[in-house]
């Protein structure tokens, strides 16, 4: 009887391995706090991966409307990923002590900070609260720049690789081929750009200078007279003398920030006003890093070649 058992358990998982009905292991569970972060994970990840965004596309990664789904989400979570420098500092904190997820902790395999090894622009000398929001550690919106987006899928492969070593393979080939494709993206974006070598642009927040330091642009001047602080007339008027005197054409605004503002500057000025937002998915067809990059460059190489 006990050769017989053995005997049919031996056909069982003999047949199961042919019909590919074998139990297969689940993909890591990665949470992102934004979409850009989010499109990274899941182009180093591939299958291996199941990833969830906090923040929406269109939401200002600044105050993003924490939720009680978040702290489950964040629970469940293999792995976090979050952009660092102090870009989720009002909101992620409390979820994360609500969640009590070791996976995710500081420190943990599980726990990705984006800003690791990045260079950050702007870091303040000194700080007080009459400069606005500014962050203690450097401007915290630095993938706009795709050589900081190489640093930090680099970060991704290798920390996926140490929770989930079977599939190191499958992460390298994936980093691999995304590097490849940032090469020749990151070339052609910059030949697109090339003849607007110096061009002169206003934004909302300060938020593209990573963007304008990679593609030889100048951020003139920003709506907010400070980082987070609310337009007032006198400061518009003097953007708008700044921007007379310099002759910049081109305002860029992302999904929540007051383009209506921006239009009033851009009607004084006979200037453009640009719907550039740094989050895959905020438009139709960028739901991928590439996506928005093609999207970014195209627009701003449109709206300079009109201006010229």
């Amino acid at each position: 009887m006990t050769k017989m058992i053995l005997r049919t358990s031996a056909t069982i998982m003999l047949m199961a391995s042919l019909s590919g009905s074998a139990p297969s292991v689940r993909p890591l569970n990665v949470v992102a706090t934004t979409p850009d972060l989010a499109a990274l994970a899941r182009a180093i990840g591939g299958a291996a991966v199941d990833v969830k965004a906090l923040a929406k596309p269109t939401e200002d990664p600044h105050f993003v409307d924490a939720k009680p789904s978040h702290i489950v989400t964040l629970n469940r979570a293999d792995v976090l990923i979050e952009g660092g420098a102090e870009l989720e500092v009002g909101w992620l904190p409390p979820l994360l002590e609500s969640a009590r997820n070791d996976k995710i902790a500081a420190g943990a395999p599980g726990r990705i900070s984006a800003s690791q090894g990045v260079t950050l622009l702007e870091v303040p000398s000194t700080l007080d609260r009459s400069m606005g929001d500014v962050h203690a550690l450097g401007n915290p919106h630095f993938l706009i720049d795709p050589i900081n987006v190489r640093l930090i899928v680099r970060q991704i492969a290798d920390h996926l690789a140490q929770i989930d070593p079977a599939n190191a393979g499958v992460f390298q080939a994936n980093l691999q081929q995304f590097n490849a494709t940032l090469d020749a993206k990151l070339a052609d974006w910059q030949k697109q750009l090339a003849p607007y070598r110096g061009a002169k642009i206003v934004t909302y927040h300060k938020d593209f200078v990573y963007l304008a330091e990679r593609f030889n642009l100048e951020v003139v001047e920003t709506l907010e007279p400070k980082p987070g602080i609310a337009p007032s007339p006198a400061h518009l008027a003097t953007v708008i003398a700044t921007m007379k005197a310099n002759k910049v054409r081109a305002i860029l605004v992302q999904p929540f920030q007051n383009r209506k503002t921006a239009e009033t500057v851009a009607r004084q000025t006979d200037a453009v006003v640009l719907d550039i937002p740094q989050q895959p998915g905020a438009i139709p067809n960028t739901d991928t890093y590439f996506d928005l990059m093609d999207y970014i460059v195209h627009t701003l190489a449109t709206a300079f070649g009109g201006a010229k």
